[in-house]
């Protein structure tokens, strides 16, 4: 059976639409870094994106060519997520979206390590006459913090924040952004495809406790 991250940690990816406190464990990611709206037409982010699922389904299809990555098992390309900040903001500002500091990432499986991204850097290079320099191995352990699964537009999302923010101080905790721990979101569904109304957003932000 295809192994698929969603299913398999529902307590990640398919949180209640009430927000509640999770302790994320390390991971491991194909990382972009970049700047600037992510809704520009032929932007970074965008570019970023197509980078990404590049690499995804190179170290995917592995299993097909010559690379034979120890302790690999098939599994679902895990959805794409992002780390969001902007200087001088707690959180982020939806009004300043020039102003955007992030870095877009999808999921790796266990057994993938640094240098079978290299060689899906080095693959995809090869086969799609394109330059993948910018995707990254890239491991991040969050720790303690907030979700929410917000349902609707992106611009909507201060909502589900107002919510989250209550329930930390309800709980007794605090927002802790700090160096490394950032607005987090994970995209599960296809905005190509789906009504804005209907978006499913994972939302996580870093919290301590008070």
């Amino acid at each position: 059976m295809t192994f698929d991250y969603k299913k398999e940690y529902k307590e990640f990816y398919l949180p209640k639409k009430q927000p509640q406190i999770v302790d994320i464990p390390e991971m491991k990611f194909i990382a972009v870094r970049g700047t600037g709206d992510p809704n520009e037409e032929g932007g970074a982010y965008k570019t970023a994106i197509g980078l990404l699922y590049g690499i995804a389904f190179t170290i995917k299809m592995s299993k097909m060519g010559s690379r034979k990555i120890q302790g690999y098992f098939d599994y679902v390309v895990p959805p794409l997520e992002g780390f969001w900040k902007q200087e001088g903001v707690e959180g982020i500002d939806y009004r300043r979206k020039a102003d955007f500091q992030w870095i877009s990432v999808i999921r790796l499986p266990e057994f993938v390590e640094k240098a079978d991204v290299q060689w899906a850097v080095e693959e995809a290079e090869r086969k799609k006459k394109q330059d993948f320099s910018k995707v990254e191995f890239l491991t991040i352990q969050e720790g303690l913090c907030v979700q929410c699964m917000h349902i609707g537009p992106f611009d909507n999302e201060p909502a589900t924040i107002a919510l989250m923010d209550q329930y930390v101080q309800e709980q007794g905790y605090e927002k802790d952004f700090s160096e490394g721990r950032m607005h987090h979101e994970i995209y599960l569904s296809d905005v190509r495809k789906a009504a804005p109304e209907r978006w499913r957003t994972v939302i996580r932000q870093p919290v301590r406790e008070k």
